[in-house]
């Protein structure tokens, strides 16, 4: 394997366990819930303007899992093609773009919100699929 495609492959790496980590967070932690114990009720209680069919609690919690998920499928979907047709994931400049694009945003997300922990994952990661880009394109 060369050293474009091993980069590639423990960067993406990185978003898996970053995205299970936040996942199990999600389900088995309370670490996202606020630390205003009134805030989490208020949360469990009120609804957005959107609909009344769900709560602010639900929705948080929903959009937490599939936050979780978005990172988990990226990365395990390009790990997969790097393993398994890394000619064609390299030919591909739909694939290129998006392997560029997502990383990138989760990047920009990530310097403006994020704490230090899944940021300098992010930073990590990004980097180690960018150079794997570079190296894949000037080779």
């Amino acid at each position: 394997m060369d050293a474009s495609r091993i980069l590639l492959i423990l960067g993406c790496l990185i978003f898996v366990v970053l995205g299970s980590l936040h996942l199990f967070f999600t389900l088995f932690r309370d670490s996202f819930e606020p630390r205003d114990t009134a805030l989490l009720q208020r949360m469990q209680e009120v609804s957005p303007k959107l609909t009344r069919h769900v709560t602010m609690w639900s929705a948080w919690v929903g959009f937490n899992i599939s936050h979780s998920l978005c990172a988990i499928v990226f990365g395990l979907f390009y790990i997969v093609l790097a393993i398994e047709n890394y000619a064609y994931l390299s030919s591909s400049v739909a694939l290129n773009v998006i392997l560029l694009a997502t990383p990138a945003i989760f990047l920009a997300l990530a310097l403006k919100y994020w704490f230090y922990a899944p940021r300098n994952g992010i930073i990590a990661a990004s980097t180690l699929i960018f150079i794997s880009l570079f190296l894949q394109h000037t080779a």
